[in-house]
Parts: C-alpha cells; sequence; structure tokens
C-alpha cells in the first residue's frame, strides 16, 4: 500500500503545493483576479476529471492485464485511452470556446457592483482563452502516466511531474510579477507557466516511455499497430464509459455546488477558492491511497485471487481512514493561519478559517467514501460506483444545496457543513455494498 501510495502522495502533494503558490501569488495580485482565475479553475476541473475519468475506466483493464503479464492486453488499453484522450479534449475545448461565456456567467452575482461583474468577466475570460492550450497534453500526460502506475511504476510520473510543477513555479513567479526582465503579466502570466508546464510533463513522459522499450515493453508499436476487437472495445467502453460520465457529473456537482455557494456573494466565491487551494494539498492523503486500493485490488483480482482481494479491501480502508484521521488534525492547525496569507478583506479570512475547519472534520469521511470508490471500481462494476458517486451527489447533495440557497436564507457557514456531511448518508451505503462482494470479479478471464 505505501509502496504505491508515498510515490503518488508525492507526485500529488508537491503539484497542489505548487498549485497553492501559485494561487497565493495570483492571490497578492487582487481579488477579484483571484476569484476570475477561481472560476476557470473550477470549470477545467469538470475536464480534468472527464480525462481522469475515462484514464480510469481503461486502466482497470490495465492493471488486470498488468496482473495477468498480458503485455498485448496492456498496450491495448493504453492506445484506448490515447484515442480517448484527443476525443475528449476536441469536445472540451469546443464547450469551453462556445459555452464559456454562459458558464462564467453563472458564478457571477448579478446583485455584484457592475464594476465587479465585468472586471470578474474579463479576468476570467482572458485565462480560460490560454488554459485551453494546455488541454491536449494534459490529457496525453495523464494517458502515460496512468499506465506507468498501473504497470508499477510510479517512479517516472512522480520525476515528471515533479520537474513540470518546478517550471511552472518558475515561471510563475517570473511572469506574474515580472521578475528578471520579463513584464508583469498578472493572471495571464500564471495561465502561460500552466501551459507551458503540462508540456514539459507530457515530453518528459513520452520521452521515457519510448526510449526504454525493455521496461515498458507494452509501447512497442503502441502507434502502428492496434490489436482492437469489437468485443474488447465494447468491454472496455461498458467500463470506461459509465466512469468518465460519472467523473463528468459528479466534478459537474461539485461545480454547482460552488455555484449554490456563490449565491451568498463573491466574498463566498474567495473564501472558496482559499478553502479549495489548501484542502487539496491535504485530500492527497486519502486520494492517495484510494489510488493504490485501486491498483492493488485491480492486479489481485486480474491474478485470480478474489478471496485475498476480500480481505485486503477492508484493510485497506480502515488503513486510508486512520491515516486521514491524523491529517485532519493537521489541517485544523492550519486553518486560521492559512487565510492571513492572502491579499483580502479580513471578512473574507474569517470565513476561509471557518471553512476549513469544516473540511477537516470531514476529512475521515470522505476517505471512507474515496476507498469506497476504488474498491467497487477495481473489480469493474462502474455502474455501481456511477450511482454510488455522482448519482448521490446530484440525487442527495446538489437539491439540498440547491434548496438552502434559494429557499432559505441560511448562511453559508451551516449550508456548506450540511453539504458536507451528506457524505455520512454515503458511508453507509458504501459499507453494504463492499460487504455484497458484488464488486469481486476477474475482467481478463
Amino acid at each position: 500500500m505505501l509502496t504505491i501510495a508515498i510515490p503518488i502522495m508525492i507526485q500529488n502533494g508537491v503539484t497542489n503545493f505548487v498549485s497553492m503558490l501559485d494561487n497565493i501569488m495570483v492571490g497578492q495580485v487582487g481579488t477579484l483576479e483571484m476569484t476570475g482565475v477561481s472560476i476557470v479553475n473550477q470549470l477545467l476541473f469538470v475536464f480534468n476529471l472527464c480525462v481522469f475519468g475515462a484514464m480510469s475506466g481503461a486502466g482497470i483493464f490495465t492493471a488486470q492485464f498488468y496482473g495477468k503479464r498480458d503485455n498485448d492486453g496492456v498496450r491495448t488499453s493504453f492506445q484506448y485511452k490515447l484515442i480517448t484522450s484527443l476525443v475528449l479534449t476536441a469536445v472540451g475545448i469546443g464547450a469551453f470556446v462556445f459555452l464559456g461565456d454562459f458558464l462564467i456567467s453563472a458564478y457571477i452575482q448579478k446583485d455584484s457592483t457592475p464594476e465587479d461583474i465585468i472586471a470578474v468577466t474579463a479576468f476570467s475570460k482572458s485565462y480560460l482563452k490560454i488554459m485551453l492550450v494546455q488541454t491536449l497534453p494534459f490529457a496525453i500526460a495523464q494517458a502515460y502516466s496512468s499506465t506507468m502506475r498501473e504497470t508499477n511504476d510510479r517512479v517516472v510520473p512522480m520525476i515528471s511531474t515533479l520537474i513540470a510543477v518546478g517550471v511552472n513555479l518558475a515561471l510563475n513567479y517570473t511572469l506574474i510579477f515580472g521578475h528578471f526582465g520579463a513584464p508583469a503579466m498578472g493572471i495571464e502570466g500564471a495561465a502561460v507557466a500552466t501551459v507551458t508546464a503540462r508540456f514539459v510533463e507530457c515530453g518528459i513522459l513520452v520521452l521515457a516511455a519510448h526510449i526504454n522499450k525493455k521496461k515498458y515493453p507494452y509501447v512497442r508499436h503502441l502507434y502502428t499497430r492496434f490489436a482492437f476487437t469489437k468485443r474488447l472495445v465494447v468491454s472496455v467502453t461498458a467500463v470506461a464509459f459509465p466512469l468518465l460520465l460519472n467523473e463528468a457529473l459528479w466534478s459537474g456537482g461539485m461545480a454547482f455546488l460552488n455555484q449554490c455557494y456563490s449565491v451568498r456573494g463573491l466574498d463566498v466565491v474567495a473564501a472558496s477558492n482559499i478553502v479549495s487551494t489548501l484542502s487539496n494539498v491535504f485530500n492527497i492523503s486519502f486520494i492517495s491511497f484510494g489510488s493504490a486500493t485501486g491498483i492493488i485490488l485491480s492486479q489481485t483480482l486480474g491474478a485470480g485471487k478474489k478471496e485475498e482481494a476480500r480481505k485486503a479491501s477492508i484493510r485497506l480502508l480502515w488503513f486510508s481512514v486512520g491515516v486521514v484521521v491524523l491529517v485532519g488534525l493537521v489541517m485544523m492547525a492550519f486553518a486560521p493561519l492559512f487565510p492571513e496569507i492572502y491579499n483580502t478583506t479580513d471578512e473574507i479570512k474569517r470565513l476561509s478559517t471557518t471553512l476549513i475547519l469544516i473540511v477537516s472534520a470531514f476529512m475521515p469521511v470522505h476517505a471512507f467514501t474515496n476507498a469506497t470508490y476504488f474498491t467497487l471500481r477495481s473489480g469493474g462494476k462502474t455502474v455501481i460506483t456511477f450511482l454510488f458517486d455522482s448519482g448521490f451527489v446530484w440525487c442527495v447533495s446538489v437539491p439540498i444545496a440547491f434548496c438552502l440557497s434559494r429557499f432559505t436564507a441560511i448562511s453559508i457557514v451551516p449550508l456548506y457543513a450540511i453539504c458536507q456531511g451528506t457524505d455520512l448518508v454515503k458511508c453507509a451505503l458504501g459499507a453494504i455494498m463492499i460487504k455484497q462482494g458484488k464488486w469481486i470479479q476477474n475482467l481478463t478471464a
């Protein structure tokens, strides 16, 4: 568990830590600029998770084929990922180009001052225009890095990410504030830095894989020999599509929840940005353990060890929760300190502190649901995971948030806490499904 999770944790930790520093740098420029960047990042979050869902669906086959020691099967699932990444990038860019103005305006409340509305809209559009360039290298990099991790190589993806975030951090410092003779580009500089880092990460992964074909035998004939059969394509799509749809709907649900929070004013949007920046750093604990759980259980099922997978699922789940309890306590300690870094109002800082405390208190709950999600997914039961994840968000969390934000005068703090607390119900449902064991199946048999 730890040999898989720690490299993922380092990779995600450095990425999110640098993202946090980027966010702080943008926050130094001004509150309206930070709000504009926050809106775009929430929209791109939906695209990123759609890519993640597609890679994850095919990745279940990758891990099981690897457990079976079938390199041809690994190659085919890898090719499926690459084709899917191209399709998703085209769809994503088209959606942002034609619907960008509408999506951005949904986060800006009309009771804000006209000057603020115009400024936030302009900042959002200029940032999004540049960030669209990074969607393709991001998608291709996800295809390569996920395949490497599923075949037990966590080091190269980690190194590529470390180098990329170093480039991102250096360029952010240079381009946002105009150091070393460069022009001060503000949030556009942050976007250029991110785009450059994405290309660096993608380039490292592609070169590393194709230079060392002995270590990565599945890249041989990756772009020249396609062994797709109708049965295989249907099987992978039947598993991958529910995950893709799940990630799209789940991330869309999260974006809708944030939109419900934004009804309480632009201060809430700014505070949510601060909270998500810190929570992303701490959330890597249960996210990494969840990814490791999925890889371990998929490889175990691919090797035909069903009873071993059943026992391991319970142990891995409670190990994740136990570690995250400690992580949540550490996050609580940062709650009153972190918002002080930002160049914003005292009210936004106070609100951010309160919301951080709420998030940290529910971290063990999220760890349980996350481990449950990856456990159910490891055996290919993606329809069940779809209902468990995005189905729950849209049938429970979103209606509650919508009704409370639109039809009551409840303030943002209890509204936020209630929405976080709905995952307690999800924990109970997940425990029942894991105990039933219907998720245990070998897809490569």
